[in-house]
């Protein structure tokens, strides 16, 4: 999963609201032909709060039906750990190579808690899990250290981009556990990450414009700075600035950018919105400038 971006695909909906599962089908297609590092689908820029469990089921389904094997699929599970519980089986029986577990709703907790969360959850399913940390989780070196030797625990995902701590829990893991840069736009921080260890990282971008996405991996890997530094200044930052205007837009944006290049996603789910007509004409100006920059056209 190192040896790629990975892709988080956006859950398809009709106009009604509805589950679109043959324009979820067509757009994990397309993601998985631009060969990314793995496919985690039902997470949170698939909308995995707004899925009920027969959706989840489909969704994860076709995703692992897409894959076909040739990369892994990794499914979004959340909630309290007896919901999260249900989902894990729901995609071990679809098929899922692992699960990313997404935090937990609502409540803020102490790190035995944490822990346990985890614990118990592993507890319920024989797939690898991948904890998550954004929000109200954050572990300390010492959680990391007990989820570490949870047997099926085999990674984390950073969402909170404090370097000093992710330095620690780096440090502090066993040479085989998985790190993942999980920050909201992931290519802004991806060079301070990797001076961590942790070199991969999930890239929204990936799930409207994979040429850009690719081209400033690749730049990043071969240490093509003039690349990095372009792609960052000129689409990266202003994606960014337009994305923290309005709450949601991490997911409303990229959806919006996904039609705009013909993909089938439809719609975002409420409480999400869209985005409005004017973010919408900047969102056209920016993608056309950034697929203009790695030799592409909208």
């Amino acid at each position: 999963m190192a040896q790629g971006v990975l892709s988080f695909p956006l859950t398809s909906f009709h106009d009604d609201g509805s589950l679109d599962p043959d324009g979820f089908r067509a757009h994990v297609a397309a993601q998985i032909a631009t060969a990314p590092g793995a496919v985690f689908p039902a997470c949170g820029t698939g909308e995995f709060f707004s899925l009920d469990e027969d959706e989840y089921r489909r969704t994860v389904t076709i995703a692992v039906e897409e894959a076909a094997g040739r990369l892994p699929v990794v499914a979004g599970v959340g909630y309290g750990w007896a919901q999260a519980a249900r989902f894990a089986r729901i995609a071990e029986q679809a098929g899922a190579d692992a699960l990313l577990v997404l935090p937990h709703y609502l409540v803020a907790a102490p790190q035995d808690g944490l822990v346990a969360q985890l614990e118990q959850i592993a507890a319920r399913t024989r797939l690898p899990l991948i904890a998550y940390q954004r929000g109200q989780v954050a572990l300390t070196a010492a959680s990391l250290r007990r989820i570490a030797r949870i047997p099926n625990v085999i990674g984390l995902k950073d969402g909170h981009s404090d370097l000093d701590r992710l330095q620690r829990l780096t440090l502090a893991a066993p040479e085989d556990f998985l790190f993942f840069n999980g920050a909201a736009t992931a290519e802004i921080q991806a060079r301070a990450y990797a001076t961590v260890g942790v070199p991969a990282y999930s890239s929204a971008v990936h799930a409207f414009a994979p040429e850009i996405a690719d081209a400033f991996f690749a730049a990043l890997r071969d240490g093509d700075d003039p690349t990095v530094h372009r792609l960052l200044r000129d689409f990266y930052v202003p994606l960014v600035e337009l994305r923290d205007r309005v709450p949601g837009y991490a997911v409303s944006l990229v959806k919006a950018a996904a039609r705009l290049r013909g993909r089938p996603v439809g719609p975002v789910r409420a409480p999400l919105t869209e985005p409005s007509p004017a973010d919408l004409a900047e969102l056209t100006t920016l993608l056309t400038a950034g697929l203009d920059l790695v030799g592409a056209a909208l």
